[in-house]
C-alpha cells in the first residue's frame, strides 16, 4: 500500500510540473496559422474570381434574353399593324364596293315621275 500511495504521490507531482513547464513550440503553429491564412485568402480569392464571372455569365445570358423577347415583342407588333393595314384595306375596298354598287343601282333605277 505504501508503494501505491508513494507512486500516486510521484505522479502528482510529475503532473504539476509537466504543467507548469512552458510550451517551447508556439512559433511553428504561428507559421502553420500563417500559412493557413495564406491559402484561405487564396481560396477567397479563387471564389471571388468564380463568382464573378457567374454573375457575368447571368448578365450576358439576362441581356441575351432581354434582346430576344424584345425581338419578339416588335415581331408581334408588327404583324399586328399588317393585320391592321390589311384589314384597312379590306375594308376600304368594301366601301368601294358598295359605294359602285349603289351607283350603278341608283342609275339603273329611273328617276320618279311627279304628276300633279
Amino acid at each position: 500500500m505504501n508503494k501505491l500511495i508513494a507512486t500516486l504521490i510521484a505522479g502528482l507531482f510529475a503532473t504539476a510540473a509537466f504543467a507548469q513547464t512552458p510550451a517551447t513550440a508556439p512559433a511553428a503553429p504561428a507559421a502553420a496559422v500563417k500559412a493557413e491564412a495564406k491559402e484561405t485568402k487564396v481560396v477567397a480569392k479563387a471564389d471571388a474570381k468564380e463568382t464573378k464571372a457567374a454573375v457575368k455569365a447571368e448578365a450576358k445570358t439576362a441581356k441575351v434574353e432581354a434582346e430576344a423577347k424584345k425581338d419578339v415583342t416588335v415581331a408581334k407588333a408588327e404583324e399586328k399593324a399588317e393585320k391592321a393595314d390589311a384589314h384597312a384595306k379590306a375594308h376600304k375596298t368594301k366601301a368601294k364596293a358598295h359605294a359602285k354598287a349603289e351607283k350603278a343601282e341608283a342609275a339603273a333605277t329611273p328617276a320618279p315621275v311627279v304628276t300633279k
